[in-house]
């Protein structure tokens, strides 16, 4: 009876897991463009389109519906963009955009952020893990 039990809650739990890695939202999707479009300019060393993209990510995830994303959430997310956005600097920029990407892991933990395979990149002299549709 004790098996039976246990296989029950595993084969729910799983369900569940996979019922949220599947909720896709149009918004969040588009957070996810704007989070990437950060990452090209920061790769490129461009530190005023770092922050026009920073700009555009606050503008997007001011219009994400709490219900779908809480508050809190998308309040530290527009606190690290903005933190980019009024950074002047490559580095500076860097060192919230890792913040910014340990939040944004998180939130592909509860979305599906795109149709195409997001990857987790990590590196070693960073220190620091973003995401990345290569």
């Amino acid at each position: 009876m004790k098996k039976y039990i246990i296989t029950a809650a595993l084969s729910l739990f799983s369900i569940i897991s996979l019922s949220a890695q599947s909720k896709k939202d149009a918004q969040v999707s588009k957070l996810y463009q704007n989070y990437i479009a950060i990452k090209s300019a920061l790769a490129s060393d461009d530190a005023d389109q770092t922050s026009k993209a920073a700009t555009e990510f606050i503008k997007t995830a001011s219009t994400i519906d709490y219900k779908l994303v809480s508050e809190g959430n998308l309040n530290i997310l527009r606190k690290d963009a903005s933190a980019i956005s009024e950074a002047r600097t490559v580095d500076a920029q860097r060192e919230t955009f890792l913040n910014l990407s340990d939040n944004m892991i998180a939130l592909t933990k509860e979305f599906k952020l795109s149709d195409k395979p997001v990857y987790v990149q990590y590196c070693p002299m960073a220190d620091g893990s973003w995401l990345s549709d290569e």
